[in-house]
């Protein structure tokens, strides 16, 4: 089998998938192994640097690689991937029947017609990167619970990792408290920096970068400050909405805005609101957090809360019954947070009294936050609430009146109160005004599919929900 396979299935991908992806996942790939198997077929082995890579290849490309291989071999190729050892040897051009690809050693990509860049070598001083970073080691891809909340912004943060520079840049995800934006961000620094020992990354609260600013401004120190932001490849900040308000502390971070984008580093950040929500904050300033992407972490679905107390119970080395699970997730609905103290009242409940976990123990160890939430979210306070928002009368929620001003406020607070009672569909259509089921499912069907789409109405919606969970 010809030793060029790997570089030929390459060229066969590069005219098949668009650009953007190709020059993100697969020109980087290190060259491949190949086993000849005779008329058997072919075995083609590819090690890559680290976990997330991996799995990110093998989930997305790897049919697409295989059979690619296979059409330009003209026999079956099957594909191995495997993580490649830090200090690995690079293989020979010619080991028995194991090829390596136009004599291209491991660790070294494709570029143009198959020439790599050799692989950065990680000088001596940059051993206390990871300390620098200010990354916390446990906030990675692999613990994150993904879902339909958090598709979007986990997809657009895996193609940061991925490529940081490349595209989505700035990258912009906002949310309410608790959603999991944090863990998101430090996932990205974790990945990229199990890629790239030697990469400057900082992550960082708002608060913290406010603080550095005002303590160079009362030194006169402003070089330091430019010497540590400016010359960094991945800053990873939060909260950028306490930046409100604060003058000198925007115009520093505008520079270094302009710097890192200007050196094709990655700046990604979040906040509780999007760009153009945010108040106090120069106009120069939101728009750039607008000119890359913009992505929304919504408050979990059921099925992803489900999930996320089963890995966490996991995580605990205790077993959560599946109906306990959904139990508290149909009871717990706010976000991540919340999930997690909830589970954690349960554990201890449960170590404590010794005795096996089951609904009837959940529901005695979350007596006090149940009770609150029954007596906070009802009909009546969700139409209240949203009649106030909207600037409409609590009577129009069950009025007859049809006009769009009236209309949308009422489907919305229909959206709400599927979402956030235990109500059923029957149930919540007599309480406002006598309207038939299949209404209420129309106008919860239709909010949860224009809130994918609508930033603004997004953003709505999570500042009601927050109001109505205190």
């Amino acid at each position: 089998m010809s030793a060029d396979l790997w570089l030929l299935g390459c060229e066969r991908l590069a005219a098949e998938l668009p650009e953007q992806q190709f020059n993100t996942w697969i020109r980087p790939l290190p060259a491949a192994e190949v086993n000849d198997q005779g008329d058997a077929g072919a075995v083609v082995t590819l090690r890559v640097p680290n976990r997330f890579k991996l799995d990110w290849i093998r989930n997305q490309y790897a049919g697409r690689i295989e059979a690619a291989l296979t059409q330009v071999a003209g026999k079956p190729v099957r594909l191995d991937i495997t993580l490649a050892s830090r200090d690995a040897p690079a293989p020979s051009a010619l080991n028995g029947s194991v090829r390596a690809v136009a004599n291209v050693p491991v660790g070294q990509g494709l570029r143009g017609a198959g020439i790599g860049a050799e692989r950065r070598t990680l000088p001596a001083s940059t051993a206390a990167v990871p300390s620098r970073s200010r990354l916390n080691p446990a906030l990675t891809f692999d613990t994150l619970v993904p879902g339909r909340a958090n598709q979007m912004a986990r997809t657009a943060a895996l193609h940061v990792a991925g490529a940081p520079g490349v595209m989505y840049n700035p990258l912009f995800i906002y949310g309410g408290v608790g959603l999991g934006k944090t863990h998101l961000i430090h996932a990205v620094g974790n990945a990229l920096l199990a890629d790239r020992p030697d990469a400057r990354i900082l992550y960082l609260h708002a608060e913290q970068f406010i603080t550095d600013v005002v303590k160079n401004y009362q030194r006169k120190t402003f070089d330091e400050l430019k010497a540590k932001y400016h010359s960094l490849d991945l800053l990873l900040i939060d909260d950028v909405q306490f930046f409100a308000g604060k003058e000198r502390t925007q115009e520093e971070f505008f520079n270094a805005f302009e710097a890192l984008l200007a050196k094709k580093a990655h700046i990604i950040m979040t906040s509780d609101t999007y760009p153009k929500g945010l108040v106090d904050i120069d106009e120069r300033l939101t728009s750039r957090f607008d000119a890359g992407l913009t992505v929304a972490i919504d408050p979990p679905e059921l099925e992803m809360r489900v999930a996320i107390l089963m890995r966490k119970a996991e995580l605990e080395a205790t077993q959560m019954p599946e109906d306990v699970a959904f139990f508290v997730a149909k009871n717990v609905r706010a976000n991540v947070r919340e999930l997690e103290g909830a589970l954690r009242k349960i554990l201890a409940y449960s170590r404590f009294s010794h005795k096996e976990i089951n609904i009837g123990l959940a529901r005695e160890a979350l007596k006090d936050l149940l009770s609150i939430q029954n007596r906070q979210v009802g009909i009546e306070n969700i139409q209240k609430t949203v009649a106030d928002f909207y600037k409409i009368k609590v009577a129009d929620m069950y009025s007859k009146k049809r006009p769009a001003s009236i209309a949308r406020p009422r489907q919305i607070a229909m959206y709400l109160a599927k979402d956030m009672t235990q109500k059923s569909l029957p149930e919540i259509g007599e309480l406002f005004g006598g309207r038939d089921h299949t209404t209420v499912l129309h106008a919860v069907r239709k909010i949860a599919a224009e809130r994918q789409k609508n930033t603004e109405l997004n953003q709505q919606l999570h500042v009601l929900e927050q109001t109505l969970k205190g």
